[in-house]
């Protein structure tokens, strides 16, 4: 929705372009939150990686991605350089938002650190604070 302003701000990026899946090194930036705090501080993942052609200003960023771990046949894969979220929330126009770039693939329906990832972040969207405790077990 690129001609919906509301909407763009909401989820907090738009989408432009990703390069084939490959593994990439994610930077944990809040390792304190609901959504992150049981995650590695430096978590490698395969998926397809967004580049953003915009991204709004007023967000708490959880997850980075090193542009320079990931790409293929000597090109960088990112296009977003040093500030490039991958997982992100905010609050917006009387709401919540979460937004994690991550599950283009099957692998992440059953990775126990993505599901408490998932769930920390729709855990935030219904009302719990940030750095509230993920009280969900997830085997």
């Amino acid at each position: 929705e690129y001609d919906w302003p509301w909407y763009g701000e909401l989820v907090g990026a738009y989408f432009m372009s990703h390069p084939a899946q490959q593994e990439a090194a994610l930077n944990i930036v809040d390792p304190n939150n609901i959504s992150t705090r049981h995650l590695p501080a430096v978590w490698k993942k395969s998926d397809e990686w967004y580049n953003f052609k915009w991204i709004y200003e007023d967000l708490h960023v959880l997850i980075t991605i090193d542009e320079n771990s990931y790409g293929l046949n000597g090109k960088k894969g990112g296009q977003n350089g040093a500030y490039h979220p991958m997982a992100w929330y905010h609050e917006y126009d009387g709401g919540r938002a979460f937004y994690t770039e991550f599950g283009h693939d099957k692998q992440y329906v059953e990775n126990p650190l993505f599901i408490q990832h998932l769930l920390g972040g729709i855990k935030y969207a219904m009302g719990a604070k940030p750095k509230d405790q993920l009280s969900v077990a997830v085997k």
